[in-house]
């Protein structure tokens, strides 16, 4: 997009949603307010718990906005048995995740919320993966080299443990990676329009 009228805020300290977010060739800054909860009711469904972390993400930026201010806020989480993975605290967690996506279908969904002074929009992706049944040697070798303790269900589809488990993807791959851009350009485009 050649010039974009609006001041684009990525609200994310993901280096991956950074990376995504630059293959769209807009302009934009990445601006973190530290400590912004990401808790949701006990009695909300999984797949919308990732649309409502990032409305109340927002809302925490709503204070500091100016003018031609945009911010992008986004949530990702793993969902598999209708069960939401967030991100382990630990080796035992990161184990346990794998082992309960390993051989299984699940779901990554990703929540967007796209907020100016005057308006507001917000809405989810969801993709589908599939997963081949995982060794413990495969598992116990993906944690000790990535490390996956920053991502949803921990693990990240362009690291080894896609490359050698991911057997299929229904949806986007972008969206698995923590940033449906392909939605969120034509979200873009239209507030410009606007």
């Amino acid at each position: 997009m050649q010039s974009f009228k609006y001041h684009l805020i990525l609200a994310s300290g993901s280096p991956r949603r950074k990376e995504l977010l630059e293959g769209l060739d807009i302009p934009f800054e990445v601006r973190v307010i530290p400590g912004v909860k990401e808790i949701y009711p006990s009695d909300l469904s999984a797949v919308d718990v990732p649309e409502y972390i990032a409305v109340e993400k927002a809302a925490a930026y709503r204070k500091i906005m100016e003018g031609q201010d945009l911010v992008l806020t986004a949530d990702t989480v793993v969902i598999c048995d209708g069960t939401v993975l967030g991100k382990p605290k630990n080796e035992e967690e990161a184990r346990m995740m794998l082992h309960r996506l390993s051989g299984k279908k699940h779901l990554v969904v990703t929540g967007v919320c796209l907020t100016t002074q005057s308006r507001q929009r917000h809405y989810s992706v969801t993709t589908e993966v599939s997963f081949k049944a995982l060794t413990d040697e495969e598992i116990t070798y993906y944690i000790a080299q990535y490390h996956p303790y920053d991502k949803a269900g921990a693990y990240g589809i362009q690291e080894w443990i896609g490359y050698i488990g991911c057997t299929g993807l229904k949806g986007s791959y972008y969206n698995v990676m923590g940033l449906p851009v392909q939605s969120i350009y034509e979200e873009l485009l239209k507030f410009q329009d606007e």
